[in-house]
C-alpha cells in the first residue's frame, strides 16, 4: 500500500497536470478562431503574443533595459510579420537577421548579457515560422490548418505524456543540470505517444500514418530542445517564470518553450522536402 506521503505527492501531481492542462485548454480556445480563419486574424494573434513573450524575455534577460531594450525587437516583429503576409519571405528573413545584430550590438553597448541580444532570433523566427505554417486559406480542410494543428497535436501531446511518464515512472534524470525534474522516462513517453499523435493525425487527415510518425519524430525532440533551452536560461538567470499570465505554467514564454523550436524545424524539414505533405487533404 502506498504511504500516505506518496498518496499526498501523486495527488499534488495530478492537481498541477490538471492546471497545466486546463491552462492549455483555454489558450487553445483563445487562439481557435484566428487558426481557423488563418491570414490576417493569424496575423494579429502572432503579433500580439510575440509582443508580450518580448516583453517577458527583455524583462527576464536584460537588467538595464531601456526603451531599445523593447523597441528593436517590437519592431522587428512588426516588419517581418508584414513581408510574410506580403508572401515576401526573403526579406522577412531579412529583417530578423538584420535587427538581431542591431539588439546585440545595443545590449552590447550598455554592457548588457549577450542572452537579451538573442530575444529577436528566438521569438520572431518561431512566429514568421508559425505564420508560414498556417497560411491565409480559412477553413478545417485547408492545407495550412492541418499543417499548424500538426505540429500543435504533436507538440501538445509530448509536453503531456512527458510530464505524465516523468511524473510517474521517475527513473535517471535527462539533464539534471539544466532542468532536474525531467526524467529519461518522460522524454520517452513524450517520444512515443508525440510520434502515435503523428501517425493519427495523418490517418484522420488522409494520408500515410509513416508520414505523420517520421515528421513527428523531429518536431517531439526540438520541441524537448526548445524547453530546455529556456530552461537553461532561466536556470542561468535564477529565474523560476517568465511571467505570471498563464496560471500552471507562469509567462507565455513558459507554455510556448518548445513550440518555438518545433515550429521551426516542421518549416525546415517541410521546406527541404516538400513532397512529405500532400497538396490536398481529405478528411475521414
Amino acid at each position: 500500500m502506498p504511504s500516505t506521503p506518496s498518496i499526498s505527492k501523486l495527488k499534488t501531481k495530478m492537481s498541477s497536470f490538471r492546471l497545466r492542462s486546463l491552462s492549455g485548454i483555454a489558450l487553445v480556445l483563445i487562439c481557435l478562431l484566428p487558426i481557423y480563419f488563418g491570414g490576417t486574424w493569424f496575423l494579429v494573434l502572432l503579433y500580439l503574443m510575440g509582443v508580450r513573450m518580448i516583453y517577458e524575455w527583455v524583462r527576464m534577460t536584460d537588467e538595464s533595459r531601456d526603451l531599445f531594450a523593447f523597441a528593436i525587437p517590437v519592431a522587428a516583429l512588426t516588419v517581418s510579420l508584414y513581408f510574410g503576409y506580403k508572401d515576401q519571405w526573403a526579406l522577412a528573413l531579412s529583417v530578423v537577421i538584420v535587427a538581431s545584430l542591431l539588439a546585440l550590438l545595443e545590449k552590447i553597448r550598455r554592457g548588457s548579457s549577450l542572452w537579451a541580444g538573442g530575444g529577436v532570433l528566438y521569438i520572431v523566427f518561431p512566429c514568421l515560422a508559425l505564420y508560414w505554417l498556417r497560411g491565409n486559406i480559412p477553413g478545417f480542410t485547408s492545407v495550412g490548418f492541418a499543417k499548424l494543428m500538426f505540429v500543435l497535436s504533436v507538440v501538445i501531446a509530448t509536453d503531456s505524456f512527458a510530464y505524465l511518464g516523468g511524473s510517474t515512472i521517475g527513473g535517471p534524470k535527462l539533464a539534471p543540470k539544466i532542468s532536474p525534474n525531467k526524467t529519461w522516462a518522460g522524454f520517452i513517453s513524450g517520444l512515443i505517444f508525440g510520434a502515435i499523435t503523428g501517425g493519427i493525425f495523418a490517418y484522420i487527415m488522409g494520408f500515410s500514418i509513416w508520414f505523420g510518425v517520421v515528421l513527428a519524430v523531429p518536431i517531439v525532440i526540438f520541441s524537448v530542445i526548445g524547453d530546455f533551452f529556456e530552461s537553461g536560461i532561466k536556470r542561468h538567470l535564477g529565474v523560476k517564470d517568465t511571467g505570471r499570465i498563464m496560471p500552471g505554467h507562469g509567462g507565455l514564454l513558459d507554455r510556448t518553450d518548445a513550440l518555438m523550436f518545433a515550429s521551426v524545424i516542421a518549416v525546415i524539414v517541410l521546406v527541404l522536402w516538400p513532397n512529405l505533405w500532400p497538396l490536398v487533404i481529405v478528411v475521414g
